[in-house]
């Protein structure tokens, strides 16, 4: 493994992290078995592949995998005008009073979110209405423009009958949100396969795609080999995909999502890294990754008097601050959070992080990373060079050459450094 980058990424061109990505090589659909998808495997440097579902194979005895349980909600909602322009609004965050999700999901009558707007040009002002039909009952959703924020605009949604929640609104009326590379319209297949099978939390405009080739045959193979599972929560927005811009990181301002972490996680993550044996812990997908790696540098943020309690968050170079990085342990950092709930008698912590992972992190938690292939430019693929260095090109060409899938509904790889 070739790490040849400096200690703080600011400095990185974006252009060393490009490589050519055929649009036929881009997954349009996902395959009929969730498991049956390509699995590249990479180990100290070497590479070879086998089939998803036989995954466990290669997992470590004892390890723990970390899954991000988000559900993705149907964000895109189509109105017409009286003039039959088509007008789409793309959920993205609720915003105040609320920046709740299930709240937001559930409050009667009216709700707050920031959205974009596709066909803006079209829509300069009133309200635009959608009839829905709810389990027979006939509901009018309306939306209304409050206020531009830069590429986005707050909307404020309401609707009668009040006692219907904008969940069950979302449910019959939205659409599942495909990202853009997938050149089709969303269909029923949808619905299942864009989730995987253990979402729980809605919240996400893209789903945590790793998740989407584990099936019951796959946990079930996992007992033979004590493989254990934890599950943490960020709801993915739509700037996780979104391709660096700027020539170099440091012009980059990496977007914020909300991550949330139970105090029955924390206490099983603690009780782990107390164990004689050290245990591998493996994120499933990127978001995963960011997730918990975030959590240890709020535990940093705590144990030096720098968190805010009220608004916990991870801003995007604290692991490149010489004054956080000065060797906190993984234990250390997840009790400080623990205690923290327990002060405040909660029992989930509720964040927001900036975090981003790029050459000249150094990992504090994660010892490998189950994860699709993600596009070129991407803060995703930076992630991904952070753990395995240069090694990164040799994955992908190998992927390219074999056939495997990209994307979203693509093939899977297991990296171990």
């Amino acid at each position: 493994m070739t790490h040849s980058y400096p200690l703080h990424p600011g400095a990185l061109s974006i252009d060393d992290f490009d490589y050519p990505l055929p649009d036929e090589r881009i997954a349009q659909y996902p395959l009929a078995e969730r498991d049956a998808s390509q699995l590249l495997l990479y180990k100290n440097g070497t590479i070879s592949q086998s089939v998803f579902r036989n995954i466990g194979e290669y997992l470590p005895t004892n390890s723990l995998l970390l899954f991000n349980d988000t559900k993705v909600f149907q964000a895109r909602i189509i109105f017409y005008k009286s003039t039959g322009a088509k007008i789409e609004i793309f959920c993205l965050e609720p915003s105040a009073p609320t920046a709740d999700y299930q709240v937001a999901f559930s409050n009667p009558g009216q709700c707050y979110w920031k959205c974009l707007i596709g066909n803006n040009k079209k829509w300069k002002s009133g309200s635009l209405k959608l009839s829905v039909n709810i389990d027979g009952e006939t509901a009018i959703l309306k939306a209304e423009k409050i206020e531009q924020m830069g590429e986005a605009s707050i909307i404020r949604f309401s609707w009668e009958p009040e006692h219907l929640s904008f969940a069950a609104l979302l449910d019959q009326s939205g659409l599942v949100p495909l990202p853009p590379y997938i050149h089709r319209e969303a269909d029923t297949t949808d619905k299942d396969r864009y989730q995987t099978i253990y979402a729980r939390l809605k919240g996400s405009v893209a789903a945590p795609t790793a998740g989407l080739h584990f099936t019951d045959r796959v946990f079930k193979s996992f007992v033979q080999k004590n493989i254990t599972s934890a599950y943490v929560t960020l709801h993915v927005g739509a700037g996780t995909f979104k391709p660096v811009s700027a020539p170099t990181l440091g012009e980059h301002e990496m977007h914020a999502e909300q991550i949330s972490i139970s105090a029955q996680v924390l206490k099983q993550l603690i009780t782990l890294s107390e164990e004689g044996e050290p245990k591998t812990i493996i994120p499933v997908g990127t978001t995963s990754m960011r997730t918990i790696e975030s959590f240890y540098w709020l535990g940093v943020r705590r144990l030096k008097g720098k968190m805010d309690e009220g608004n916990p968050v991870v801003k995007q170079w604290d692991p490149y601050d010489p004054a956080f990085d000065t060797g906190v342990s993984f234990h250390d950092s997840m009790k400080a959070l623990l205690d923290f709930l327990e002060s405040s008698e909660s029992t989930i912590l509720i964040a927001s992080t900036q975090l981003i992972i790029a050459p000249g992190y150094r990992y504090r938690v994660a010892g490998g990373l189950i994860t699709n292939f993600h596009q070129p430019r991407s803060t995703l693929l930076l992630l991904v060079s952070a753990l395995i260095g240069d090694d990164w090109k040799k994955v992908y060409s190998y992927a390219l050459e074999n056939n495997f899938r990209f994307l979203s509904y693509g093939d899977s790889c297991l990296l171990l450094p």
